[in-house]
Parts: C-alpha cells; sequence; structure tokens
C-alpha cells in the first residue's frame, strides 16, 4: 500500500464557487445548514461572492467547512490517510480529520479565529520570492519586529512584522519578487500576541482526543497523535512561522509516497514539488475530483 499523506490548504485566493457543488449530497447539505446555525451566514452564498470571500472574517470558515466535506466524501470513498498536515488554517482541517475534534468544535474555533485574526490592525505582510536566504535570514535576525511568518518553499517566504520592519527587509534582501500582502494584520508574529491570548480562552474550552493519524503541525513538523502536544502546538500556531519547507522535506523521511491536496488551487502541491522530488501529488479541489 502507498503511503499517503492528505495536505489542506489555508489560503482561498482560487476558491471563488468553492463548494457549490457539494450542495447536491445529501450529507454535505447537512453540514453546509449547521454551518449557517453555528456562523449565522450561508457558506454556500458567501462563497459566490468576492468581495466577501477575499475577507478573512468569511475566508477562513468557509475553508474549514468546504475543506472538510471534501475530506469526508474522500473518506466515504474507502480512503484514509497515513499523515495529515495544513498550512496556516489548513491545520484545523488536518486535526479534525485526524479526529482530534469534532467538527462543531472545530468550526467554532476557526470562527473565533477568523473574528480576532479580521480585526488584527497595523501590522503589514510580503511575500518575497528567488530569494537569497542567508541574507535574508541575517536582515530578519539584524530587524526588530519583524519575522519569517512563512517558510513555504527554498524560493518563496513571506514575512511579517512592522510596516517599517518589513519595509526594511525587502529594500534591503536581494529578490526577484517582493509584493506586499493584502492583510489587515501581522499574521503568524509576535504582534498577533493579544488576539493569541484572547484565542487560548475558546482553545482551553474545546476536548482535544488523541489523533487517529500522526499530524504534522506548522510550528513543529515532527508528526504527533498526543492531544495535548497537538492542543499546545496549535495555541502557539497564532504567534509561530508556518514551517511548510520543512513539513514537505519531512513528508518522505515519514515513508509518504503520495500527497493529496484537499481543497481549493493547487498551491500546497506547488509548494512541495519544488521543495521534494519523486512525490506523487494528487489535487481534490472539488466534487467531480473526488477519489473512487
Amino acid at each position: 500500500m502507498t503511503k499517503t499523506a492528505w495536505v489542506f490548504p489555508g489560503q482561498g485566493s482560487q476558491a471563488l464557487g468553492m463548494g457549490t457543488d457539494l450542495l447536491d449530497i445529501p450529507t454535505a447539505k447537512e453540514k453546509f445548514a449547521q454551518a449557517e446555525a453555528i456562523l449565522g451566514w450561508s457558506v454556500s452564498e458567501i462563497c459566490q461572492n468576492e468581495e466577501k470571500l477575499s475577507q478573512t472574517l468569511y475566508t477562513q470558515p468557509s475553508l474549514y467547512v468546504v475543506e472538510s466535506i471534501l475530506a469526508d466524501l474522500t473518506k466515504e470513498r474507502g480512503h484514509q490517510p497515513d499523515l495529515v498536515a495544513g498550512h496556516s488554517l489548513g491545520e484545523y482541517i488536518a486535526l479534525y480529520v485526524a479526529g482530534v475534534f469534532e467538527w462543531s468544535a472545530g468550526l467554532k474555533l476557526v470562527k473565533r479565529r477568523a473574528e480576532l485574526m479580521d480585526s488584527a490592525a497595523g501590522g503589514m505582510m510580503a511575500a518575497m520570492m528567488n530569494f537569497d536566504r542567508e541574507q535574508l535570514e541575517t536582515v530578519i535576525s539584524q530587524t526588530p519586529d519583524v519575522v519569517l511568518a512563512n517558510d513555504n518553499s527554498p524560493a518563496q517566504v513571506v514575512i511579517s512584522g512592522t510596516p517599517e520592519a518589513v519595509q526594511t527587509v525587502m529594500s534591503q534582501v536581494k529578490a526577484k519578487r517582493a509584493v506586499p500582502l493584502k492583510v489587515s494584520g501581522a499574521f503568524h508574529s509576535h504582534l498577533m500576541n493579544t488576539a493569541a491570548v484572547e484565542f487560548q480562552e475558546i482553545l482551553e474550552t474545546v476536548e482535544f482526543q488523541q489523533a487517529t493519524v500522526p499530524v504534522l503541525s506548522n510550528v513543529e513538523p515532527v508528526p504527533a497523535v498526543d492531544a495535548t502536544i497537538l492542543k499546545q502546538r496549535l495555541s502557539q500556531q497564532m504567534t509561530g512561522s508556518v514551517r511548510w519547507r520543512e513539513i514537505s522535506l519531512t513528508l518522505p523521511t515519514n515513508g509518504v509516497e503520495k500527497v493529496v491536496e484537499i481543497g481549493p488551487g493547487n498551491v500546497l502541491t506547488g509548494l512541495i514539488k519544488r521543495t521534494t522530488a519523486n512525490l506523487i501529488l494528487k489535487n481534490i479541489r472539488n466534487a467531480t475530483e473526488l477519489l473512487n
């Protein structure tokens, strides 16, 4: 049997219209109704509204609902992952799929996370492509109030911090491209400390179970199944770096031969392809791509 990892994206740039093809499936329709009762708004309607879907407040819960439904439908067809991981928000779907918390509890966590991140202000994030990593690490170490927020692949990272600090790094590090991101705050940095403390209050009310399959966490890409460890890692995620490059490198060392990305777009399979060779990569972006 081929050892398979399932990975879940946390970005929604290709998400317009996502999930609408799932409304004909009874179990999916039921989940959409449950989500509306928890959120107070319709995921399927938001997914057809580009302006609202681009807002953190709506993006994160919508991705959680659609990706978890696609994962459930994949399981219903007899498939199971041997390992799971998710990028930023995607870690919540990975934990749900691994049986760490109940679906509605996960959605309530995501709802609160989205509210806190949406209300964050005063920070900046920027993506950098094809840069000198050694130079980047040196400049970051010498510049207060900026961190490596997303270490996505050898050639792509996101930095996060105060606008001044981020601009300093962008001006001092040679890169093929450096693009400011349209976000409300400096996510995955120490500037999210206040939000992280508030989030901790709701996180402590959710019961975590031992994972049924190992989970690679963003802040610690070492497989774990222990509920206490997974909760502790998740509590660090809002202020910690997303170590996706290391997750990609960890997959083959854990015997993984095939990676299935479940969710809109193909961001994660693209990043993995640029980091780790010789893995079979598949995408399940919608109902028509569900594995038989």
